[in-house]
Parts: structure tokens; sequence; C-alpha cells
């Protein structure tokens, strides 16, 4: 009989300990959220947001074992005042990462270089502020011509290889700015 009160309470113990330890077993690391803010290329404007550098990006990087989340923020037409506008709208707070494709369009409206990059600047700054980092698209995929193949028939916006080459050019930086996936 004392051995099995002895027994009772060592099974006790244990299913104590297993209650107290299962919640760090069964808690999943939070999701990273990612948010591609751009104009109509991030949208995916003629191949539509599911051939978009975004998901396509996203597929990448839970290929090599990353929880993420892509939220594509493109918007047809968009300059970096109207991404600057509506920045606090689309990055929900807890976005650890964005992608920032400030695209063409205020060249195309006659806002100057300088006004551009002051914008884009600020747009980085509020970020930075709410702790979310930004890449900046253009510096990961500019300095070079891009190649034609990649282009539509209206020379502006990417064939669904372009976003393909794209979101293979920012999975480095990407996976540098969240670390190692968790496991």
């Amino acid at each position: 009989m004392h051995s099995l009160q002895r027994n009772s309470n060592r099974l006790r113990l244990i299913l104590s300990a297993l209650f107290l330890i299962a919640p760090i077993f069964s808690a999943s690391a939070a999701q990273i959220g990612i948010v591609a803010l751009g104009a109509s290329n991030t949208g995916g404007y003629g191949v539509g947001p599911e051939k978009a550098f975004p998901a396509k990006l996203e597929a990448l990087l839970k290929a090599k074992g990353y929880d993420v989340q892509m939220k594509n923020a493109g918007v047809y037409g968009d300059t970096t005042a109207g991404m600057l506008g509506r920045l606090q709208s689309v990055v929900p707070d807890g976005t650890k990462l964005v992608i920032l494709q400030p695209g063409g369009n205020d060249a195309r409206q006659g806002v100057s270089a300088d006004k551009r990059e002051a914008t884009i600047q600020e747009i980085i700054k509020r970020l930075s502020a709410r702790g979310v980092t930004t890449i900046r698209m253009d510096k990961v995929v500019s300095g070079q011509a891009f190649p034609k193949q990649y282009l539509q028939s209206d020379g502006i916006h990417m064939t669904e290889q372009g976003h393909a080459m794209v979101a293979n050019k920012l999975l480095q930086s990407v996976m540098g700015a969240l670390g190692a996936p968790a496991r």
C-alpha cells in the first residue's frame, strides 16, 4: 500500500511538471510580419498579386524555414507621398520588416528627386521609430538596367519572371534582416 501511494505521488508530480512545461513546447513562435509597400509593380500589375514578388518572396522564405506572413500593400499609381500617407494603416503594429518599392510615379508626376528622397527618408524614419526595419528595393535591385525580357510590353511593369528575379535578389537581404529562422 505504501508503495502504491509513493507511485501515485510520483505520478502527480510528473503530471504537474508536464502541465507547467507544456506551454513552453506547444507555443509556436509568433509569425513574422512583413509588408511590401509600393506601387503597381509591388501590387503585381499585369500578373496578379499571387505572382508578384511579395508572394514569391514569401514562398522562398517559407522554404528556408521562416514563419512569415507577407502583406502586399502595392497600389497602382502610388507615389512616395501616397505611401507615407497610408503608412500607419498598411503597416500594422508588430510588423518586423517593410520592403519599400518607391517606383517611378513621383518622376512621372513631376516630383523632384530631392523631394522623393526626403519622403522616402521620412517613411524610413517613421518605421524605425516603431521598431520596423526597412529594405529599399531600389537599393537591392538597382544599379543596372532591368533586362527587357523581365518587363511587360509597356516597358514598366515586370513579368512573372521579373517578379521571380526580384524575389530572389531580395531573399538574402531579407534573411539578413530577419536573422536565423525560428525552429
